[in-house]
C-alpha cells in the first residue's frame, strides 16, 4: 500500500468521524429560539449626536429598560428608564422620545390586529420628574406626541382623540368613526397591507395643525372568516376587503386646526389613492402623494394649510406602475430628495422647493436600495445600494451634485447603516451567508471602523457543532437572462452520487430570495434537509428585484407566467448536472411562492415530481385591489392575465405529489384560494395531501404551530422526494 493512499484513508476516516459528530438542526430548535441572534433592539440616536439608546430585555427577570450608550466609547452611560422601577407596568416593547427628549412614549400590552396594526396600552414618562401618565384607559392605536410634547393624538374605535398632557383631559377630533364603515386617522386593511402604513395622521412643525385621512368603507365588499376558538359555536369575523376590480374605500384628506378645533376637507381633485402624506419644514406646507387606480401616475402635491389650496409639485409616470417609497426628504428650505426608476434603475434625485428638477445625484446600472439622509452641513447624501453586486448591499455617500462618492461599508455581503443625529458616525450591521450579524461603529465621512460592538460569535461557535453547508452563489442563464442562484449541497457531497433536488422560491415582483446575508428560519430548515442528503437551490427569476426596472416589470399584466417558465427552465437545466437525480425534483414556496410551486408542479409536470404550497394565491381574482391591479390592472381589463395562470383552471395537469397548506384565519390570502384548488382537484379525481391550521393567519404561527407545520413538510419531503 502506497503512503499517499494510507494518508487518504486517514483523512477520509477523520472527515467521516468529524461529520458523524456534527449535530443535525431540528425543527424544534429552529422555532424554539436555539439559533437566535443578538442585536441592538429599537436603536435610537439622541439629539446630541454623541449617544444612542437601546431597548434591553433581561430574560432572567423579564424587566425591560432603555439604556444609554456613548458613541465614542460604546460604554453604557446610564439607564433612562427600567420597568423594574415602574410598578404600574410589567414591561414595555417599544418607545418613542418627544422632540426635545424630555418625555418617552411607552408601548405596553401590545396585541396585533393585522400585519402592521396593533392595539396597546400607552404611557407617557417624563424623565425629569420620573412621572408616568396613562394616555387612555383603554387600548388605543398609533399615539403620536406633538412637537413640544404637550399633547398626544391617538385613534380609538376609528376616531381621532387629542390628549392634553398637563390637564389630563381628552377631546374628540372626529365623531363619525364606525367599524366597517368610517375610519379616521388609521388606514383600512388594503392600505395597511399594500401601502405599508397604519398611522394616517401627522402633526405640522409647530403643532398647530393635524392632517389626517378619512376612509369611507361603506361600499367596500365584506369578507367573512369563521373563527373556531374554544367555544361551543364558531363566530364570523367580518371585515372590509376589496378584491381585484371591486370598489375601494373613498379616501379624503382633512385638516384639523388645534386652536379653533375646526376640521376642513382638502380638495385633491381626482385622487384615487393617497399613499403618503408628510409635512414639510414650513408649518403651513403639507406634501401629499396621490395615485390613479392603475398606479402608473403618481402626483406630489403641496397643500397650503392656511387656506387648504393645493398645488402640483411634480409628477412621476411609468408604462407599468410607479412604486411608492418612504424616501421623500425635505431639506431646510423645503427643496427635496426623491427616488425614481426613470432612467431604468432606482436612483436619487434632488428637486427645488417649487418642484423643478435640480439634479440626478446617483447614476449607474445598479439600484439604490435605501436612502439614509442628507447632511446639509457637509453636503453628503448617504445611501445603500447594489453597486457591489445585486445580491450584496453596500453603504456609500456622495455630494449633492453627484460627485465625490465614497465607499463607507462595502465588504461583500449585506451592510446596513444607522447614522447618528449629526451624521458624524454610523453603526453598521454586517452579515453574509456565513457570518451572522456583526455590529461596528464607523466614521461617517471615511467609513473607517472605530470599534466593534457585537459579533454573534457565540452563535457562530454553537453552529460549529452542527452540520451546516455554505450557500454557493452563482448565476444561471435562463431565457436569455442571467438569474441569481444559490445552491446548498450536503457537507459530505460526492460529485459521483445522485441527489434529489428541492427548489425554493418566492418570485413576487421586486422581491429577492438570493441574497448574501445571514440565515433566516427557512435557511435553517433547508440546512436540516441538506444534512439528510438533499440539494436545495433557489433561483430569482424574471420579475424579482434589484436588477433594474425592465427585469422587474417584464411580468406586468402576466403575473406568474414568466416566473413559472423560469423555474421550470431552471429545474431542467439543474437536472442536467451529473450529481442531480432528474427523477426527484421538488419545489416549495409560501404565498406568492405557493402559487408558483403549484403552477410549476402542474405546468411543469414533466420536470417536477413534488411540490409544497403554503398559503398560496390560486387566482388573482381573489386578491386585493391595490397589489393585484398594480401588476395586472382589473379583471375586466385583463381577464386572460387573471385566468390563464390560475391553477384551479387546469387541475387535470397534476401528476406529482402535492401538499397544500393554509391557515383558516388568513386575512391576507384567504383560505378560499385553497378551498377552490381543493375542489378542482377533487373534481379532477387527483390525489393530494392537505392541511388546514385553525384560526391561523398568513404567517401560520403561534404556540407549537410552526413546529408541527415544518415537521409535516419534512415528512412529506422525505416520503415523496
Amino acid at each position: 500500500m502506497s503512503r499517499p493512499y494510507v494518508l487518504l484513508l486517514i483523512v477520509t476516516g477523520f472527515l467521516t468521524t468529524t461529520l458523524a459528530q456534527k449535530k443535525t438542526v431540528s425543527v424544534e430548535e429552529i422555532y424554539g429560539g436555539e439559533f437566535r441572534t443578538e442585536g441592538l433592539d429599537v436603536l435610537r440616536s439622541l439629539n446630541n449626536g454623541k449617544e444612542y439608546t437601546v431597548l434591553n430585555y433581561d430574560r432572567s427577570n423579564g424587566n425591560t429598560s432603555i439604556d444609554k450608550y456613548d458613541y465614542d466609547t460604546l460604554e453604557k452611560t446610564g439607564t433612562i428608564i427600567s420597568s423594574a422601577d415602574l410598578p404600574e407596568i410589567q414591561g414595555f416593547s417599544s418607545y418613542e422620545f418627544s422632540s426635545d427628549e424630555s418625555k418617552i412614549l411607552l408601548a405596553t400590552q401590545v396585541e396585533p390586529i393585522f400585519r402592521r396594526s396593533t392595539l396597546g396600552v400607552f404611557y407617557l414618562y417624563e424623565i425629569a420628574t420620573k412621572s408616568l401618565i396613562q394616555i387612555a384607559d383603554t387600548k388605543i392605536q398609533e399615539p403620536l406626541l406633538s412637537p413640544n410634547g404637550s399633547q398626544v393624538v391617538y385613534v380609538a374605535e376609528n376616531n381621532l382623540y387629542l390628549f392634553d398632557v398637563v390637564s389630563g383631559k381628552t377631546s374628540r377630533i372626529t365623531t363619525d368613526g364606525v367599524r366597517n364603515k368610517i375610519i379616521n386617522g388609521i388606514t383600512d386593511w388594503v392600505y395597511e397591507e399594500e401601502f405599508a402604513f397604519v398611522r394616517a395622521f401627522a402633526w405640522n412643525a409647530n403643532g398647530s395643525k393635524i392632517a389626517f385621512l378619512r376612509f369611507d368603507e361603506t361600499n367596500v365588499p365584506e369578507f367573512s372568516m369563521d373563527v373556531y376558538g374554544e367555544g361551543l359555536y364558531p363566530w364570523p369575523y367580518v371585515f372590509k376587503y376589496p378584491k381585484a376590480g371591486e370598489e375601494n374605500a373613498k379616501v379624503t384628506l382633512h385638516m384639523f386646526d388645534v386652536a379653533s378645533g375646526e376640521t376642513k376637507k382638502v380638495d385633491l381633485g381626482d385622487a384615487y389613492y393617497i399613499p403618503r402624506m408628510q409635512w414639510m419644514n414650513h408649518p403651513d406646507k403639507l406634501s401629499v402623494q396621490t395615485l390613479n387606480r392603475h398606479q402608473n401616475r403618481l402626483k406630489l402635491h403641496m397643500v397650503n394649510a392656511k387656506d387648504n389650496s393645493v398645488a402640483l409639485l411634480m409628477e412621476e409616470t411609468d408604462d407599468a406602475y410607479v412604486d411608492v417609497t418612504d424616501d421623500l426628504t425635505f431639506l431646510e428650505d423645503d427643496s427635496f430628495i426623491w427616488t425614481s426608476e426613470r432612467d431604468g434603475y432606482n436612483h436619487i434625485y434632488l428637486y427645488k422647493a417649487n418642484g423643478e428638477l435640480s439634479s440626478q445625484i446617483t447614476k449607474g446600472p445598479w439600484e439604490v436600495t435605501d436612502y439614509y439622509g442628507y447632511d446639509e452641513k457637509r453636503d453628503r447624501v448617504y445611501y445603500q445600494s447594489t453597486e457591489n453586486g445585486s445580491i450584496n448591499r453596500g453603504v456609500y455617500s456622495v455630494r449633492g451634485n453627484g460627485k465625490g462618492k465614497r465607499s463607507l461599508a462595502t465588504e461583500e455581503g449585506t451592510n446596513v447603516a444607522d447614522f447618528n443625529a449629526d451624521f458624524s458616525n454610523f453603526i453598521n450591521t454586517y452579515s453574509n451567508a456565513t457570518v451572522p450579524y456583526r455590529y461596528t461603529l464607523r466614521n461617517a465621512l471615511t467609513g473607517k471602523k472605530l470599534r466593534d460592538i457585537k459579533d454573534n460569535k457565540v452563535l457562530l461557535d454553537k453552529l460549529g457543532g452542527y452540520s451546516i453547508s455554505p450557500k454557493e452563489f452563482s448565476t444561471l442563464e435562463i431565457n436569455e437572462n442571467d438569474l441569481n442562484m444559490y445552491m446548498i449541497k450536503p457537507s459530505d457531497f460526492d460529485p459521483g452520487k445522485k441527489y434529489p433536488l428541492l427548489m425554493y422560491q418566492y418570485s413576487g415582483p421586486g422581491s429577492q430570495n438570493v441574497s448574501n446575508d445571514w440565515m433566516g428560519a427557512n435557511d435553517y430548515w433547508h440546512q436540516m434537509l441538506v444534512s439528510k442528503g438533499y440539494i436545495v437551490a433557489c433561483i430569482d427569476g424574471r420579475g424579482t428585484g434589484y436588477k433594474g426596472r425592465d427585469f422587474k416589470k417584464v411580468t406586468y399584466l402576466n403575473l406568474v407566467k414568466y416566473e413559472t417558465e423560469d423555474q421550470i427552465a431552471a429545474a431542467k437545466k439543474l437536472s442536467e448536472l451529473p450529481y442531480v437525480d432528474e427523477s426527484r425534483t421538488g419545489i416549495w414556496g409560501w404565498s406568492f411562492g405557493g402559487h408558483m410551486s403549484t403552477n410549476c408542479l402542474l405546468k411543469g409536470n414533466a420536470v417536477f415530481e413534488m411540490a409544497i404550497a403554503v398559503a398560496p394565491v390560486t387566482s388573482w381574482r381573489f386578491y386585493d385591489t391595490i397589489y393585484t391591479e398594480r401588476f395586472m390592472r382589473t379583471p375586466a381589463e385583463n381577464p386572460g392575465g387573471y385566468d390563464d395562470n390560475s391553477p384551479f383552471n387546469y387541475p387535470e395537469l397534476l401528476k406529482g405529489d402535492y401538499l397544500l397548506i393554509h391557515g383558516s384565519g388568513d386575512d391576507n390570502v384567504h383560505v378560499q384560494n385553497s378551498m377552490r384548488m381543493i375542489e378542482a382537484l377533487i373534481q379532477a379525481n387527483k390525489p393530494f395531501d392537505w392541511a388546514i391550521y385553525p384560526d391561523k393567519n398568513h404567517g401560520i404561527y403561534g404556540g407549537n404551530t410552526r413546529v408541527h407545520l415544518f415537521n409535516k413538510m419534512t415528512d412529506f419531503v422525505e416520503k415523496h422526494l
